[in-house]
Formats: C-alpha cells, sequence, structure tokens
C-alpha cells in the first residue's frame, strides 16, 4: 500500500506537515508509540537538515519530496531533495566519549544523523538524477510476530 507522496517546499513550515504525514503512516502501518516516535523523529531530524543545510544555508530553493510505502513486513519513508549531494550514511557519528561531554563541550553535528540512523531497522541512501534519497524502513509488528 501507497500513501500519496508529499512535495512540499524546503522550508521550514514544511517540517509540521512532514511530520503529520509520518505519523499518519505510522499510525497506519500499527506501529507502537516508540517505533512511530523514533521513525517521526529521524524524519524529522533529516527533514531539518535539508530545510535548513541543503537549502537554505546554500541559498538555494528546492522541495522535500517524502512518500511512504507499506506492505505486510515493513513501512518504508523516502525523502528526496534537490540540495547538494550529501550522503548521511558517510557521517562520523558522536562517539560515546563526545556523547558524554556536556553540551557546551560536544563538536557540532552529527547527532541527527545518529539518531535518524539508530531509530529505524533500516537505513540507505543514494543519489541518483540530481536527487538525495534516504530510505528509511521500520518492521511492522506483524512482520516481527511471524519470524
Amino acid at each position: 500500500m501507497r500513501v500519496d507522496p508529499l512535495i512540499l517546499p524546503g522550508e521550514p513550515a514544511s517540517l509540521s506537515v512532514i511530520g503529520r504525514y509520518v505519523v499518519a503512516a505510522a499510525d497506519a502501518a500499527g506501529l507502537d508509540r516508540g517505533a512511530a516516535y523514533k521513525l517521526r523523529l529521524a524524519v524529522d531530524e533529516l527533514a531539518t537538515n535539508v530545510v535548513i543545510h541543503g537549502y537554505q544555508e546554500a541559498a538555494l530553493e528546492g522541495e522535500v519530496f517524502v512518500s511512504a510505502d507499506m506492505d505486510e513486513r515493513v513501512l518504508t519513508i523516502a525523502i528526496e531533495d534537490t540540495a547538494r549531494p550529501f550522503d548521511p550514511t558517510a557521517q562520523t557519528l558522536p562517539d560515546e566519549e563526545e556523547l558524554d561531554l556536556p553540551l557546551e563541550e560536544r563538536p557540532i553535528g552529527g547527532l541527527g544523523v545518529m539518531l535518524a540512523r539508530e531509530g529505524v531497522d533500516d537505513f540507505r541512501y543514494e543519489y541518483t538524477n540530481g536527487r538525495n534519497r534516504t530510505i528509511l524502513t521500520v518492521n511492522r509488528p506483524a512482520a516481527a510476530i511471524a519470524d
């Protein structure tokens, strides 16, 4: 089952619409509160990075494309943009030592991508046809029971 995709301007006002879309998809997939929260957090972190770093800080305009696909086993959310290529799977994540530092002493960057990568069951990235595409997959509860 595919939910109609979103195509929104790459601006901060679009983030709340994206959040509601993900919550609705998670609800339709029957995700429990914890899994739904982690998925929404992951999408929010990634979409915010697209809007702020990919478009605003780069003085670019563009759109954010979000789609949701579901089958009996998984819910998949894809986020696409036309900003400069950025591969979140190639980013160095904060280590335990950095995470134990007080906020003001931590290096900037990486925490949002870490939360996104750790909050889903599968995290992939591809760059094709001038678009960044990040694909997040969460196992549905029925799939976990069947395994």
